[in-house]
């Protein structure tokens, strides 16, 4: 899969959105640098992608600076490049959650990974960051989301996942685009990419309590306004596509 060049967009103070748009599948992918003492990058997409990254990175800084590496859920797009990172970075280090650092981490990593209990806070100077394990969303046992206080960012990996290429960042409500991406997925090969469980509607009105400024999506446009509304919005949205799946699935 070929990605094109780089977009590289501030989305929020010295936060900086790094998109590489893979025509072939209308889909585009989003890994995030925050420039700051200890700088942070958030995702960081396929091993192929790495000259891509590394040019998109160098605009804004030299990759060897960086000092923290994190993600949401072990996957090739998460993640698939970090040992190439952690050998460009010799500072560089991965910080996850207890359960993605003792199950995949401890063997993946060239490096051992730093783990976050629920109450740490990751400070890279200026910026403080949570990092909450959010279970089977948007899938996979050790996934979770960051949050970074000052900005109210938060990076929500697969959450409000949208095709195509659009802009950087809106502010016009995202939960159309996400509602038919969930839906035509729903049609196809990929149904219940993201699970419809039990806890999902409460960790997403958990993550609404956040009233994030900044919702930094993987897969489309962040989006940039009211946070809480659009993830209580989502939940709905979720409900309404998957939650009916969901339940004939475990119909007896």
């Amino acid at each position: 899969m070929q990605g094109n060049p780089p977009r590289v967009t501030e989305i929020a103070p010295d936060i900086f959105q790094i998109s590489i748009f893979a025509p072939e599948i209308n889909l585009q992918f989003n890994a995030f640098l925050v420039r700051d003492d200890e700088p942070l990058l958030f995702h960081t997409l396929f091993r192929r992608w790495v000259p891509l990254m590394r040019e998109g990175i160098a605009r804004l800084l030299d990759p060897a600076r960086l000092r923290w590496i994190s993600f949401s859920h072990f996957e090739m797009d998460e993640c698939g490049a970090l040992n190439e990172w952690l050998a460009e970075a010799p500072r560089a280090e991965a910080a996850h959650n207890f359960v993605g650092v003792n199950v995949n981490l401890h063997d993946y990593s060239s490096r051992p990974a730093r783990v976050l209990m629920p109450e740490d806070r990751l400070v890279t100077g200026k910026y403080c960051f949570r990092y909450i394990h959010t279970p089977q969303l948007p899938h996979g046992w050790d996934a979770g989301v960051m949050f970074e206080e000052k900005t109210r960012t938060l990076f929500c990996s697969d959450l409000f996942h949208h095709g195509g290429d659009p802009e950087p960042i809106t502010e016009q409500d995202v939960l159309g685009r996400v509602r038919a991406e969930l839906t035509a997925y729903q049609a196809g090969p990929l149904a219940n990419y993201v699970p419809f469980t039990q806890h999902t509607e409460r960790i997403l009105h958990g993550l609404a309590e956040l009233k994030p400024r900044t919702i930094a999506a993987q897969h489309g446009s962040a989006y940039a306004g009211d946070g809480e509304r659009a993830l209580r919005g989502l939940a709905q949205v979720m409900r309404e596509v998957l939650g009916k799946a969901a339940s004939v699935t475990s119909a007896p």
